[in-house]
Order: structure tokens, then C-alpha cells, then sequence
């Protein structure tokens, strides 16, 4: 990376002649975007995935400018190995859809988008967006928004952006993205670097900058107070001052934004591979409480005088199979977010006399429930979070073949791994239990079964027959047996 800086550094030293076939642009400080011709960047068509080399050319050969932008071309700047490859066009939606034809879905209503699909792999284009309906000219989007009399880009309130589907030219797009070190443009016909913003000396510092004014950028979008702390976490950069002063103030926006889509960034938030860096910037910042709302409560008491470490290790455990290109399951984190919350309840319950595996049910229903109205965890994932924690209290029974039963469970490799990180957040009480299982599960079948076997069996007392049992009157009965889970 600090080669790649010192690159950048001599481009922009005085020196330097910048080349550009732009024209000004008066709204900010700069005569002209800064072009860097392909034989002064080290970005190649190699380190491009196919999919999204496709579109560029497919889009090339229309007739049409196609460029890659964003984080793609910042990261192959730095080194490093994009996620995504996005690209931005001169043509309408419709157009788009057209050159791909059923490869290609429209999506949005508040950004009109494309998706073109090569098998698995999906490639977002957009089209450039603008200021005013003078750039709307297209008769396909004055046919989809104009005969219903709505306006292209509208906006609450609070100045939360509802919809912007007004497009227009690259010189104009630029100033709609958020972070200057988001909006370098690649172009496919001559394979240089367009940068509007600063964004090459942005990097050079180190910084993370919005484009435009700070607060005002926020409340068109709040997501981006948290896209701040993951891009300031994944690419080691601080947060320019006036980028990051509203981050104290404008956390309650937060609420505004759709649980669905706070569900899609707490997933990019935490299974970056810094995930625990993220976290304790988004506390920081008053941001996480907004996020989980009933972690942040939990967090604030102390357990034995000790701050309660789950979610930390928990984040330790998931950024480190990140780091070695393991997968990771979105239903372990979010039971090891709300394991505490759901624990604290579940006692209470068993304090009012339900049984253990009432109590859990009942307090799973109210944690996810409550949730949910923050983050709209899908089924799928609230059914594995519910047996994660179910599992933790059947691990302890594993005599004979309930042990084998136990590792043929679907979440049984998960619920391991939860034991595990309770374990290193200070359960030191569940410790021979979590050696026991790491034990059984590195002999082979024949040694499993007698290691299971060799389990000392609490001493179970018989019970005497009652003399003069009234056979009409029923057993109260015991509660449920909680090693049954």
C-alpha cells in the first residue's frame, strides 16, 4: 500500500501536469478532475472480474459510456481484493435493460438500478444521476414518473433522501456520491482514473471525507454514518473532522432507516473481517444503540464487576475465520449479540417458576421480536439462532449415544463454537465441558463411544413407594427436565 501512496504522492506533486478534456466545474474547488493515464496507475483489465468486464464492453459497443466506480477502483489502488464491481452508465434503466435483455432485472424505486446476472455473480449499473428535471429527458422515464405527476427526487422532513431517480451527466453524478474515496471513475475506452474530488489525496492521508456538506449528506442518507465507521475500520483511514462531528449528534436518524436494509449493512459491518474494530467504533460514535438497542442496555452492567466480553469474542472468533477464508453463518452473530439480553429475561422467567425450556422460549420470542423492529432478521436465521442457544443447554447431557445425537445436529458445530466463545469471555465454569467436546470430537467412533461411557453419572437416588396413595388424586409432577432440551 505504501507504494501505491508514494505513486499517488508523485502525481500530485506540482510538478505534475494534469491532463483533462473536462470542463470546470464551478460548484467546488477545483479548475478540473485529475486524469491519470493508464501507464501511471497500476490498476489491470486482469484484476477486473469477467462479469463486470462484460458490461463494461457490452455497454462500450451500444454506444454507450460505461465506466467501473467506487470501491472497486479504490481498492485495486490499494492493493487490495474488491467484493463488488460496480459500474455507471449514460443509459436510462430501460437502455440497460434493453443491451442485456434477460440478463438484466430493474430494481428500486427510490434508486432505479439494474442487475445483470452472469450465473451467481450480479453486476449493478447505474445510470448517472443529476441535479434537475432539465437532464430527464429520456421519454422511458418521463413514461414511468411523469404521467403519475410524482417528482424524481423527494425528500422528508428530516431531509432524508425518498427518492432520486434524476439522471444526468458524470460531471453532475460525481457530487452524488458519498465519500471522495468512493467516487473514482475508471473508464473502459482508455483505461485511466478520473477523480473529481480529492479522492487521490484523500488517500494519500489516509482520510475519510464526504463530498458535499457533512450533516446535510447524512440526513439524505443515515446508512452512511455507519458506512463511514466500516470504511474507516476496513481501510485503516480516520475520519476528517467535519465528516466525523455529526456521527456524535445524528444517530436517531438511524430509526428512520428500514429495518431490511439495516439488516444488509449490519452483515457488511460485522463480517468485514475488522468486525471487532467496527464495534467499538460504533459505540464510540452512539451509533450502536441504535442497532441493538437491548446489547447496548446489557453492555452498560457489569457481570461479577467484569464487563460482559461475549459480543467481543464472539467478533475476535468471526474476524479471524474471515481473515482465513472461512465461512460465516449471520445466525452466530446475531445469537451472540442477543445472547445476554435473551439470558437476562429467560432467569427472570425461571424466577417467576417456569421451567427452563418456558423461560427460554418465551424470552427468545420477546428478544427477537424486539429485534426485529431494528434489524429484520430473516426466518431462516432467528430458527438457527433458537437452536444455538437450545444447544447450549444440551451440550452438558451427553452420556452414551446422546453425544453422538448431539454432533448430528445440524447446529451442533455452532453451538460448539458459541461454548467455546463463552469460554474465553470468562465462563471459566464451562470449561471442561468445551475440552470435553474438543476431545470427542478428535477420536474416532469406536473411542467416542467409550469416552461418552466414562462419563460419571450423577447419582440418582431410588425412590421409595408412598404407602396409602390415594389413587384418585393426581401428581402435581416435576417441571420439565431441562437436560432434555
Amino acid at each position: 500500500m505504501q507504494k501505491i501512496i508514494r505513486k499517488i504522492r508523485a502525481f500530485l506533486s506540482p510538478q505534475t501536469p494534469v491532463k483533462s478534456s473536462h470542463s470546470p466545474i464551478p460548484t467546488v474547488d477545483l479548475s478540473a478532475p485529475v486524469i491519470i493515464p493508464r501507464d501511471q496507475h497500476g490498476i489491470s483489465r486482469s484484476q477486473i472480474d469477467k462479469p463486470a468486464l462484460d458490461v463494461l464492453y457490452g455497454l462500450k459497443r451500444a454506444g454507450y459510456e460505461a465506466y467501473l466506480v467506487g470501491g472497486a477502483v479504490r481498492d485495486l489502488l490499494l492493493g487490495l481484493e474488491p467484493k463488488d464491481f460496480d459500474v455507471v452508465t449514460n443509459a436510462d434503466p430501460e437502455q440497460i435493460q434493453a443491451v442485456f435483455k434477460r440478463q438484466c432485472t430493474l430494481i428500486g424505486r427510490r434508486f432505479r438500478l439494474a442487475h445483470v446476472r452472469f450465473g451467481r455473480n450480479v453486476i449493478e449499473v447505474a445510470t448517472f444521476r443529476g441535479e434537475g428535471e432539465a437532464s430527464t429527458s429520456s421519454s422511458a422515464i418521463k413514461k414511468r414518473f411523469g404521467r403519475r405527476q410524482e417528482p424524481l427526487r423527494q425528500v422528508d422532513d428530516t431531509g432524508r433522501l425518498l427518492r432520486d431517480n434524476i439522471y444526468g451527466s458524470m460531471d453532475e453524478d460525481i457530487w452524488r456520491r458519498d465519500f471522495t474515496v468512493n467516487s473514482l471513475y475508471y473508464n473502459i475506452r482508455d483505461f485511466s482514473i478520473i477523480d473529481y474530488a480529492g479522492a487521490l489525496e484523500d488517500i494519500e492521508k489516509g482520510q475519510l471525507r464526504l463530498i458535499g456538506d457533512p450533516e446535510e449528506r447524512y440526513r439524505e442518507d443515515p446508512v452512511r454514518m455507519i458506512r463511514a465507521v466500516r470504511f474507516a475500520a476496513k481501510l485503516g483511514f480516520k475520519i476528517e473532522v467535519a465528516t466525523e462531528k455529526p456521527l456524535f449528534e445524528l444517530g436517531s436518524l438511524l430509526l428512520d432507516v428500514s429495518n431490511a436494509r439495516l439488516f444488509e449493512e449490519v452483515l457488511k459491518l460485522f463480517h468485514s473481517g475488522v468486525g471487532l474494530e467496527v464495534f467499538e467504533k460504533l459505540r464510540h460514535y452512539g451509533l450502536f444503540e441504535y442497532i441493538f438497542p437491548l446489547t447496548h442496555q446489557t453492555l452498560a452492567y457489569e457481570d461479577d464487576h467484569f464487563p460482559k466480553m461475549l459480543v467481543i469474542e464472539a467478533l475476535k472468533s468471526t474476524d479471524a475465520r474471515i481473515q482465513e477464508n472461512k465461512s460465516v453463518n449471520p445466525s452466530f452473530l446475531f445469537a451472540a449479540m442477543l445472547w445476554e439480553p435473551m439470558r437476562d429475561l429467560m432467569e427472570q422467567y425461571q424466577e417467576e417458576g417456569e421451567s427452563l425450556q418456558d423461560a427460554l422460549h418465551h424470552a427468545a420470542n420477546e428478544v427477537l421480536n424486539a429485534q426485529i423492529k431494528s434489524t429484520a432478521i430473516p426466518k431462516r436465521f432467528t430458527a438457527q439462532m433458537r437452536e444455538i442457544w437450545v444447544m447450549q443447554f444440551r451440550l452438558p447431557s451427553r452420556h452414551g449415544d446422546k453425544a453422538q445425537r448431539l454432533t448430528e445436529h445440524p447446529r451442533f458445530r455452532a453451538a460448539y463454537d458459541f461454548l467455546g466463545v463463552r469460554v474465553a469471555a470468562g465462563e471459566e465454569d464451562l470449561a471442561s465441558l468445551f475440552d470435553w467436546w474438543t476431545q470427542y470430537q478428535e477420536k474416532n467412533p469406536v473411542e467416542q463411544v467409550a469416552f461418552a461411557n466414562d462419563i460419571e453419572q450423577p447419582s440418582r437416588r431410588k425412590k421409595r413407594p408412598r404407602r396409602n396413595r390415594n389413587p384418585y388424586r393426581k401428581s402435581s409432577g416435576a417441571k420439565a427436565n431441562t437436560g432434555d432440551l
